[in-house]
């Protein structure tokens, strides 16, 4: 299981990405921030907010190599719960490559992913809906002990994390926020 975490802090609109990742990973990250600041009026926010702010996606355990596009989803989630000053629901834990389109792909290891989900406590996953096939190889101990939310978009995904509904904003994140979601 991978954290993500986001931090912003006045700049001019930079991403900094750390934490030993690959090359597909490094470009997930900036696909997330991409569909995040092109959606930036939908989330709260205005380009001008961006304009202002560098943003910071770390994924710690830096001495461990990491890639692979699986936790495109959860970068865009830890930036919009940045964005929105909202953070993402603790007991969730999601996976999925994110397109410039905010379309969820499939990926693979769902039922190792799942079952990594289980051993760490989580009690929900969002999952890319092509791979709800991939239920059916789970053990029932852990189709019963988790919820599955299947997403298509990323507009799914983020009913989900943030659990199920759209807060008004009542602030803007300023200075030294941070926000973290998890992938697995």
């Amino acid at each position: 299981m991978l954290f993500v975490e986001a931090q912003a802090y006045p700049g001019k609109g930079k991403l900094t990405i750390t934490g030993q990742l690959g090359e597909v990973m490094q470009e997930s990250a900036q696909a997330a921030l991409a569909w995040v600041r092109s959606h930036a009026g939908d989330l709260g926010m205005t380009d001008e907010w961006f304009a202002g702010h560098d943003i910071h996606i770390h994924v710690p355990a830096g001495a461990v190599p990491k890639d692979g596009p699986s936790a495109g989803v959860t970068m865009a989630t830890a930036i919009a719960s940045l964005v929105r000053g909202e953070p993402v629901a603790n007991d969730l834990g999601m996976t999925g490559e994110i397109t410039l389109t905010g379309q969820v792909l499939p990926i693979g290891g769902l039922r190792e992913k799942a079952l990594a989900a289980q051993r760490a406590g989580l009690k929900r996953v969002v999952f890319p809906r092509e791979n709800e096939p991939d239920l059916d190889e789970l053990p029932a101990e852990t189709r019963e002990a988790l919820e599955f939310i299947p997403a298509s978009t990323i507009e799914e995904v983020f009913a989900g994390a943030f659990d199920g509904r759209r807060r008004a904003r009542t602030r803007r994140p300023s200075g030294m926020e941070r926000q973290a979601a998890k992938s697995f």
